[in-house]
């Protein structure tokens, strides 16, 4: 008989077999059921209270064990550093009062889930977001450094042929710092502006489209593990490219609605002839609508890989977003945010020096460059911070993809156990009995 605890309960002999007394020597059992001599107690008087442990021997009624509550939480353990809970992610050998307890022990610890490819299959945490990223930037780096070089190539050289040939000849912004400037000059001035920044815009939203549309369908083959080749992701996002285009356009011009319909009240009371409190009601106004603002484009913050990789129009994408947001929107801006302020600095980490060197070999120097105001900076200028531009593009722009689509799959995961569909496409068998995948009302 096994000797170890939870194997067999003490006093299990068989009948007519010699049984251990306390001190674990054998001896004989009465046959004619005639008491035996008694001995000297060798139990311990500090003996643990009845009702949870029997006597050796004792041959009392089954009791069944009390009920164990599920721990809170994903990962949760029990009180005290103890291991191997429902739905627990602990490391092996933490276990009970009986000691380590081996993965697929009697408490029913769960071995790690598995990762075919950047991140594990299961919820993902916020380092595990940005790693996997980071990861796929890494791991498949000749298709993600070249979608992005190429992309920021071509929009770089669009935008400095735009500012060489055009926009330097349109935007004259001397009136914008002239005090005795006419309303006619301020509004030539500021129509130059607009101009030029609408056209910079428009030049970098199209090339920001096309890197998120192929960095989507390359982030989505490497959570499973399978690699793709540029021509592959063209051929895979090119039917999807009209549609995220006018997603692209459409969340901006939502926007622009939401603030200007909350600054409206103010600025009607200002063409009334009361400056004061039309200013004020104006800025209160485009405040609270900058709140509304926020809120709709966190809530539909995931529409973009939601149509990529799901084929839908730019309405289904919308609610597709904002069905998966749901119950998350803190957690789901606090991610957004993080790694957007990680590739800003990332970005100008690289782009200021550029600038700076830019503007020190261009023929103003520093100071023409710190004093400028929309003038003619110069082809070195725009040369040599364009290259900046390039390099800062080809490390932001599959950071920003890479964490858009993986907290997509996260929200999917969590709500949807798209991970048991993610095991299947990436060839692990049967594991849907061997691995939890979703966290009920995350």
């Amino acid at each position: 008989m096994n000797d170890t605890p939870g194997w067999a309960s003490p006093g299990s002999a068989l009948s007519g077999e010699e049984e251990p007394d306390a001190s674990g020597t054998p001896r004989p059992v009465d046959q004619d059921g005639a008491n035996p001599p008694e001995q000297p107690s060798k139990w311990s008087k500090e003996q643990p209270p009845p009702a949870q442990w029997s006597a050796p021997g004792a041959q009392g009624p089954a009791q069944a064990p009390p009920p164990t509550e599920p721990y809170p939480g994903w990962g949760g353990r029990p009180p005290g550093g103890q291991g191997g809970g429902h739905g627990g992610w602990g490391s092996p050998g933490q276990g009970g009062p009986g000691g380590p307890v081996p993965w697929g022990g009697t408490w029913g610890a769960q071995p790690p889930a598995a990762k075919p490819g950047v991140i594990p299959l299961r919820p993902l945490g916020i380092g595990e977001i940005l790693d996997g990223a980071v990861s796929t930037m890494r791991g498949y780096w000749r298709t993600v450094l070249g979608i992005s070089l190429t992309v920021a190539v071509v929009t770089q050289i669009a935008i400095i042929l735009l500012q060489g040939f055009v926009l330097d000849d349109s935007a004259d912004t001397e009136a914008l710092n002239d005090p005795s400037a006419t309303l006619g000059e301020l509004s030539r001035a500021m129509g130059g502006v607009l101009l030029s920044s609408g056209l910079v815009l428009l030049v970098t939203l199209l090339g920001t489209i096309i890197a998120t549309a192929l960095l989507t369908t390359v982030t989505s083959r490497a959570v499973i593990g399978k690699p793709v080749t540029t021509s592959e992701a063209w051929r895979d996002a090119r039917p999807q490219l009209a549609k995220l285009f006018g997603l692209t356009l459409l969340l901006p011009l939502i926007a622009v609605a939401i603030l200007g319909a909350g600054a409206l009240p103010g600025l009607l009371v200002v063409a009334g002839g009361s400056p004061e409190a039309g200013s004020s009601l104006a800025i209160l106004g485009a405040l609270a609508a900058g709140v509304v603002t926020l809120w709709l484009m966190i809530r539909f913050s995931l529409a973009s890989p939601a149509l990529m990789l799901e084929k839908q129009g730019i309405l289904q994408s919308m609610r597709r977003s904002a069905k998966l947001v749901r119950g998350s929107w803190w957690r789901v801006f606090g991610i957004q945010l993080l790694a957007t302020i990680i590739a800003n600095i990332v970005a100008s980490i690289i782009v200021i020096p550029f600038a700076v060197l830019a503007a020190a070999l261009s023929g103003d120097g520093l100071t023409g460059f710190l004093d400028s105001s929309g003038g003619d900076l110069g082809w070195t200028f725009l040369i040599v911070s364009g290259v900046g531009s390039v390099i800062g593009s080809m490390i932001t722009f599959p950071i920003t993809a890479g964490v858009t689509v993986l907290l997509y799959i996260d929200r999917r995961i969590r709500r949807e156990a798209l991970d048991l569909d993610l095991a299947r496409a990436a060839g692990l068998q049967d594991y849907g009995s061997t691995a939890s995948g979703t966290t009920p009302g995350s």
